[in-house]
């Protein structure tokens, strides 16, 4: 009964419908109702949406051509495919001014995009009925409800051949041969043909993936450049050479590192992971984290000039978000039962009472606290792993002779760091799999009014918790670990049981790298098979049986139905995951300069993935428009001035440049060689007979006195014994100096930046001018020949006065 008035409804609205009988399916059950939109519907619905179409071809001459064009010829496209149609001048559409368009062929007047928008824009407010008094309405909810299984925009055509219609723009085999495959990742995105066929919201997706991916390959040149400094100084590096020298390293004896089970150890066995730690741990560091200090605002800056440029070539300069974005929810209609009127429309509607959203957004807020601590409580538990297997790594590489060739290397220090790394991975996917769900319940929960307010509550829920989920152990690792350890006789404990632990002698930075790349590549490998694999498996499982019926028997249609659905947070899944990847990229990038380069080659497999599934694996979504990339811009600016934090923080306070820097200039006594002597300098004592008996060793066989540890203090005949001593406080004033210093340089250079680069570029500005100009004066001329025309028939409605002042308007237009 619904759908019988729905489509009754639907023809009344004007729009054509034809009835596929379920015996002509595939499976014999389903019935397919194919929708078509004459032209009388398209110009009544494109005036009601304020769709803007060509009246004039543009005038304004192209930029001046650039000489590297010659250079870069073999990454374009054919002219064809990036600019399916000429650059035209637009105006609203209005159905009394028709021979004011450019209509040439009223079939090919409205783009796939524009006529999908238009028919969706029916379905979501066609009636079907009253139901408990309550008029109901709207596609959603007869999909919701199971009166209807799908509703989809159709391809145009298979994306592995061309259609048999001589008249068919086969698009979507334009898309997939020059867009969609792998092999052609070095080429540029045809934009104009993805807003074309898929619309603006989509366009601007992958408008902003690509312009992110070619400013990443600045990073990733720059970084690679600091990492191959980092590589060919690394016989230079004064401080591995003392580690590594038998003469040195190899008569320091270090305190152990946990309670009775290790043993006293020699510094030179670490001789392999310091070498390693000045990859990243240099000079080159530091000039990298300033440099994508501004980086990030050079990409945020010249990402809104793309975008000014984007929204012109669109036609989005006057575009307020669609009205199918701030339209009611049907959930919320369904759920409100109470009505108040529309101070703007005067019509009674739905609301929900203050206090239900009162309660409904403390539970919300209850539930995504307790998520926050369940990350954190997992994290907790990762960190008590690491505590409690070092010991057991300690004994196992000691009691195991058959290591000799990777004992180097693989020390306990890093066999803990790794295998924690690996389980916080699983821990977080694990986490990330459940809370996704949650998400999207407590946002269904608080119902929010419309689209946009359910679409910006539920970025801000995962955003929130994927930053926690992702971050934390980058963050424990950069900014806690080894920062609590207490000193040999008194050493401070987690829970009162497990001894926190302490950083390599070399440093912290390479587990902060360690667990950096092991997050940031697995999470990018796991979304790809996830995007790729997982719906080309279901489709191919959806359509074994139809596989083998001849296509005659296999409608369009039918293979549409069979493809996975986009969805309404499609996007939003695929920004998140740009977005934390993002976060990788700035928030740690001094502690991993390869990270710019990872995220490189991930998204320009990304780019094509995305493409690919979106092409061959999704059914056609519904086009949208966007003039923005929406509160994801506000996400990445929070982002990029915490970045410029985060940076300073590990350049001071986790990489080991403060104090060697300190050493260099106040403490050395050697001035051929300033940094020899540093690691012993480093190093304090501590004597074996002061240990507690909770932490003193069971085995001492060579009958050590002393030990040593990493810290700045006094020794144990001093007065101020394991006191601090002065050169702590002298390099902890250096390192706070360092941050306070880095922090305001980064951002007196990112907001003079921001402060030169204007947003909308001069060109489009004056496009904009021009086009408004030229609509105003099309128009007025429109209208004064139409006046023109009612006095020439002798309308007495039509008075001398209201032709001089038709025309005065136009002097007035042009005079402006």
């Amino acid at each position: 009964e619904r759908r019988k008035e729905f489509e009754s409804n639907l023809q009344k609205a004007g729009l054509e419908l034809e009835t596929e009988d379920k015996k002509e399916s595939e499976d014999g059950k389903i019935y397919f109702v194919k929708i078509h939109a004459p032209w009388e519907v398209l110009i009544t619905y494109a005036e009601v949406l304020n769709i803007k179409v060509p009246i004039k071809e543009n005038d304004i001459p192209s930029m001046v051509e650039n000489p590297l064009d010659c250079m870069l010829a073999p990454l374009r496209l054919p002219e064809k495919v990036m600019h399916p149609e000429p650059d035209y001048f637009t105006a609203p559409f209005s159905k009394d001014k028709q021979e004011l368009y450019l209509i040439n062929d009223e079939s090919t007047f409205f783009s796939p995009s524009m006529r999908n928008r238009i028919v969706n824009y029916i379905l979501t407010r066609c009636p079907y009925g009253t139901e408990e008094g309550k008029k109901k309405f709207g596609i959603k909810r007869l999909l919701n409800n199971g009166t209807y299984s799908a509703a989809y925009p159709l391809h145009d055509c298979q994306y592995w051949k061309k259609a048999n219609d001589p008249n068919c723009d086969n698009e979507r085999y334009t898309l997939y041969m020059e867009w969609a495959r792998f092999l052609q990742f070095y080429k540029e995105q045809p934009l104009d043909l993805i807003r074309k066929y898929y619309g603006e919201k989509i366009g601007i997706y992958f408008a902003w993936l690509g312009f992110y991916t070619e400013m990443l390959f600045l990073a990733a040149v720059v970084g690679l450049i600091c990492f191959l400094y980092g590589l060919f100084t690394m016989d230079e590096n004064m401080s591995s050479k003392e580690i590594c020298d038998p003469a040195v390293g190899g008569e320091i004896i270090m305190c152990p590192l946990c309670d009775r089970e290790c043993e006293y150890w020699r510094l030179n066995t670490t001789c392999q992971s310091s070498e390693y730690s000045h990859l990243f741990d240099n000079v080159a560091t530091l000039f990298f984290a300033i440099f994508m200090g501004i980086w990030v605002t050079l990409f945020l800056e010249f990402w809104k000039r793309r975008q000014a440029r984007l929204k012109y070539e669109w036609d989005l300069v006057d575009f307020e978000e669609e009205q199918q974005q701030l339209q009611l929810r049907p959930e919320y209609e369904a759920k409100c039962t109470q009505k108040k009127k529309n101070p703007v429309t005067q019509e009674m509607e739905p609301y929900l009472p203050i206090t239900s959203q009162a309660v409904r957004f403390c539970i919300s807020g209850a539930t995504v606290l307790f998520w926050v601590s369940l990350i954190i409580a997992s994290m907790i538990a990762v960190i008590v792993y690491r505590l409690a297997v070092y010991a057991a790594f300690a004994s196992l590489m000691e009691d195991t002779p058959d290591l000799p060739h990777i004992g180097g290397l693989l020390t306990p220090q890093l066999a803990t760091s790794v295998t924690a790394s690996c389980l916080n991975f699983v821990v977080i996917m694990i986490l990330n799999f459940l809370y996704e769900r949650i998400a999207i319940w407590i946002t269904d929960m608080e119902i929010p009014r419309t689209h946009m307010e359910y679409e910006n509550r539920l970025t801000m829920k995962m955003f929130l918790f994927q930053f926690v989920n992702y971050y934390s152990s980058c963050f424990y690792v950069a900014f806690f670990k080894g920062k609590f350890v207490g000193y040999p006789g008194a050493y401070t404990y987690m829970f009162n049981r497990w001894r926190n632990e302490e950083c390599d002698p070399a440093g912290c930075l390479i587990e902060l790298t360690t667990q950096l790349t092991i997050v940031m590549a697995g999470k990018q490998i796991w979304g790809n098979i996830q995007e790729a694999i997982v719906p080309w498996i279901c489709n191919w499982w959806g359509r074994r049986k139809a596989r083998n019926n001849p296509e005659n028997l296999y409608s369009r249609w039918e293979q549409d139905y069979d493809l996975q659905t986009f969805g309404a947070l499609g996007l939003f899944y695929e920004y998140l995951e740009m977005v934390i990847q993002f976060g990788f990229i700035t928030l740690f990038v001094a502690s991993f300069p390869l990270a710019p380069l990872l995220a490189l080659m991930n998204n320009i497999l990304e780019i094509r993935v995305d493409s690919w599934k979106l092409t061959t694996q999704y059914r056609r979504p519904v086009a949208a428009k966007a003039h923005s990339i929406g509160v994801w811009q506000e996400i990445l600016n929070g982002m990029a001035i915490l970045s410029v934090v985060t940076n300073a923080f590990i350049v001071a306070f986790t990489s080991d440049m403060i104090p060697r820097l300190v050493y260099y200039y106040a403490y050395s006594e050697n001035e051929d060689s300033p940094m020899s002597g540093y690691i012993n300098n480093s190093l304090s004592v501590f004597q074996i007979s002061d240990f507690r008996d909770r932490n003193k060793p069971k085995l001492n066989p060579e009958n050590l006195v002393i030990c040593r540890y990493r810290d700045y203090r006094y020794p144990p005949d001093h007065e101020r014994r394991y006191l601090h001593t002065m050169q702590f406080w002298h390099i902890l004033a250096a390192k706070l100096a360092f941050i306070i210093i880095m922090e305001h340089v980064v951002f007196i250079v990112k907001f003079f930046v921001a402060w030169m680069i204007p947003d909308v570029p001069a060109d489009v500005k004056a496009k904009i001018k021009r086009e408004k100009y030229l609509t105003q004066k099309i128009l007025h001329e429109y209208e004064l020949e139409k006046l023109k025309e009612r006095l020439c028939q002798g309308d007495k409605g039509a008075t001398e006065k209201e032709f001089i002042a038709t025309e005065g308007r136009m002097e007035l237009s042009r005079a402006m």
